[in-house]
């Protein structure tokens, strides 16, 4: 009795904490789960939440995972425009909330601050659903700052972004398959890649060909732009390539033709190299990447890209990494989203008729492939993530983002068919 008297006496001075929780509930901040998914130019998800808000034909969605049907209540959170407003909010078919924010119609608080408690909702089946909000009209010049969503649920596995950094939580789970490797060395390591139709999203990193020491895969950097990207970490340690001394920087040693080569920071630093090429969604790309030792410390790594348009392989970038002795390491695939507003989308790439080259020239199938993910599926805040095999084109395949909920226990094994014939390559006569 007490301790109540004393927070009535709080509230009475100072008004009730906007975010104040009872027993199941839990707040949902827009900044981490929620996206502008149609007409961006007229809102913006930032660290606040949903701000600068001003068009109507602007669309935003907040998604949460819900592991059983139910009815839950929602609360609007968030600070009252200058002006009158009125917006909806829906969840997927369920009826439209339609909402006035106003000092005379909602529960204010202080400096602005309010709340609405919607109508309730039912969650019909399991899964990710989409919480809408629109704006339907206004007096001033922006609908109103959303901040976040109160949630009163019984759901003890509700998923949604929490005690997780937006950043990394709105780009979605990372996704990747490790290739067993034979137990004799390995110089070479060749596979395929084919990004299916409408997969191809942007800010999408289909790595094929990672190593120990870097990556090599394609990307898509944005409606005009698309690439081939190779990179090697330089073995000094550091998130600034400036940094790193003379004797540990990463050599370019050759370069094809029309690419860009530079230096890369922010994960780890090193050498990059890049081609703008225009690939497909539909076709089937061929990279490969070599792995050689210099017997001086050091060790070469070379990279080529083969499109079926052009019917020829093209040389990407050859570097030298110093203090470093090895042969092949760490093979694996990843599928990847950096553009945090494209965390809502979907996309997949399949890997196929991956093969070995020993150092003593024999090829070697790789069938086998290990399924793991990164720390934003690993902290639970993301469900999205998938990978496996597809038996009709006897590749193995990633899948990320878009809030579906059928994801992939951790270090799940696939194996494809083993194809008779290794791949038809002069390694000679290679650029």
């Amino acid at each position: 009795m007490k301790r109540r008297l004393i927070l009535l006496f709080l509230i009475s001075l100072f008004g009730a904490p906007l975010w104040s929780q009872a027993v199941g509930e839990r707040e949902v901040r827009l900044s981490g789960n929620a996206y502008v998914t149609e007409y961006r130019e007229g809102a913006r998800i930032g660290r606040n939440g949903l701000e600068q808000w001003t068009d109507a034909r602007s669309r935003i969605k907040t998604y949460l995972y819900f592991s059983k049907p139910q009815t839950v209540e929602i609360t609007l959170n968030g600070y009252l425009p200058k002006g009158d407003s009125r917006v909806s909010i829906r969840m997927e078919y369920e009826k439209l909330n339609s909402v006035k924010l106003s000092r005379r119609q909602v529960v204010t608080l202080k400096e602005g601050e309010f709340r609405v408690k919607l109508k309730p909702f039912r969650i019909h089946v399991a899964g990710y659903v989409a919480i809408s909000l629109q704006g339907e009209s206004k007096s001033g010049e922006e609908f109103g700052r959303i901040v976040s969503l109160t949630v009163k649920s019984d759901d003890d596995h509700m998923v949604y972004v929490h005690d997780f950094e937006d950043y990394w939580a709105r780009r979605g789970p990372s996704v990747h398959l490790a290739y067993t490797l034979p137990d004799e060395p390995v110089e070479w390591f060749y596979n395929e890649v084919m990004v299916p139709v409408h997969n191809d999203v942007t800010g999408s990193f289909y790595m094929a060909n990672g190593f120990g020491e870097g990556y090599f895969g394609m990307q898509c950097n944005s409606e005009e732009e698309r690439r081939i990207l190779f990179s090697v970490w330089s073995p000094f340690d550091t998130e600034d390539p400036k940094l790193i001394p003379d004797s540990m920087r990463v050599v370019l040693l050759k370069k094809g033709e029309a690419v860009h080569v530079g230096e890369f920071g922010n994960e780890g630093s090193g050498g990059q190299s890049y081609l703008r090429f225009p690939w497909k969604v539909s076709y089937t790309y061929r990279f490969l990447t070599r792995v050689q030792p210099d017997d001086n410390g050091s060790t070469v790594y070379t990279a080529w890209f083969f499109a079926p348009e052009e019917s020829r392989w093209r040389l990407i970038a050859s570097f030298l990494r110093p203090k470093t002795a090895t042969y092949y390491r760490g093979a694996h695939s990843f599928l990847e989203n950096f553009y945090p507003e494209q965390g809502y989308l979907t996309r997949m790439v399949n890997f196929g008729n991956q093969w070995f080259r020993s150092q003593l020239g024999e090829w070697i199938p790789a069938t086998e492939a290990t399924f793991t993910y990164d720390a934003t599926a690993k902290a639970g805040v993301r469900i999205d993530y998938q990978g496996g095999y597809n038996p009709h084109a006897n590749t193995f395949y990633l899948k990320n983002g878009g809030f579906f909920s059928d994801s992939t226990e951790y270090r799940s094994r696939f194996h494809r068919t083993t194809n008779e014939r290794p791949p038809t390559i002069d390694l000679d006569a290679l650029p």
